[in-house]
């Protein structure tokens, strides 16, 4: 990349290069973004954001641009300067202009684009909040929707092929999950995870509309090897293979061929280390 960072966000364009937006650089939160072409394997600066962020989330919205929302603007207090604000990135200019702000400042939260084209925002802020929030679009404005049944911080939510929301682990929540119904804009509770999860757990839809959680941070900040499945229909979390090394802040990738490539993340120092899920 053309700066070195973490905490920031990558999202795959319609036209197939990726959007690198944030992050942290040492001890300076960072505005500046990137476009990775994969067609010559470079990467280019593009527009900055219009404020610098970290544990933001970046949702390709359906008419090609991404909304930025959220985050983290100040390292020196230890990441609890939750962001209210947001910003859309238009890949046709190459930038970023400010828009609407949500109702609650949030960082480590989660965004899931639904079928009917809104994105649901949940949960994060400078203490652990249940609030959700609703983004319209063809608006651009955001509205309240339902609370989560427990308030969380750097949980993960995945959009199932039912429609419905999986929202699973984080901060001081450890094993609960819930789904969220857009039809009714209601949270209600899952089953229970296998494992507690505080922190940067991955949460990937496999194939066979299953999700597959793995690693993440226990109570103490050790780092999990432990992996799960969860089943839409019966509700439940079942246990599957552990991966071959304790990983947090990680990623997890879904494959053409419905592997999952587990690649870096954490265990008492930064990992080069990658692996497949069968």
């Amino acid at each position: 990349m053309t700066v070195a960072r973490d905490d920031y966000t990558a999202t795959l364009l319609l036209s197939g290069k990726v959007l690198v937006a944030g992050g942290e650089n040492g001890s300076h939160i960072l505005a500046s973004a990137e476009l990775y072409d994969p067609g010559t394997g470079t990467f280019t600066a593009t527009g900055s954001m219009a404020v610098a962020r970290d544990q933001h989330t970046a949702t390709l919205l359906p008419g090609g641009k991404v909304l930025i929302a959220g985050g983290n603007n100040n390292v020196a207090v230890a990441h609890t300067t939750a962001l209210a604000s947001t910003e859309l990135y238009d890949p046709s200019a190459g930038t970023f202009t400010a828009a609407n702000s949500m109702a609650v400042a949030r960082l480590w939260l989660t965004a899931a684009l639904l079928p009917n084209g809104m994105v649901l925002i949940a949960g994060g802020g400078a203490s652990d909040s249940a609030s959700a929030e609703l983004y319209d679009p063809s608006a651009g404005t955001f509205a309240a929707t339902g609370n989560m049944t427990v308030a969380r911080t750097g949980h993960t939510a995945t959009l199932l092929p039912s429609g419905m929301v999986l929202v699973a682990g984080g901060r001081a929540i450890g094993l609960a999950a819930e789904l969220y119904d857009p039809a009714t804009g209601t949270f209600t509770a899952t089953g229970s995870m296998t494992v507690a999860s505080y922190t940067t757990t991955t949460a990937t839809l496999l194939l066979n509309g299953e999700v597959l959680l793995a690693g993440g941070g226990d109570d103490r900040m050790n780092s999990l090897a432990d992996a799960e499945v969860y089943d839409p229909p019966a509700g439940t979390f079942a246990a599957t293979g552990n991966m071959a090394a304790g990983r947090w802040g990680h990623t997890a990738t879904l494959l053409s061929n419905g592997q999952v490539l587990i690649v870096g993340g954490f265990n008492r120092r930064s990992l080069a280390s990658a692996e497949i899920y069968e």
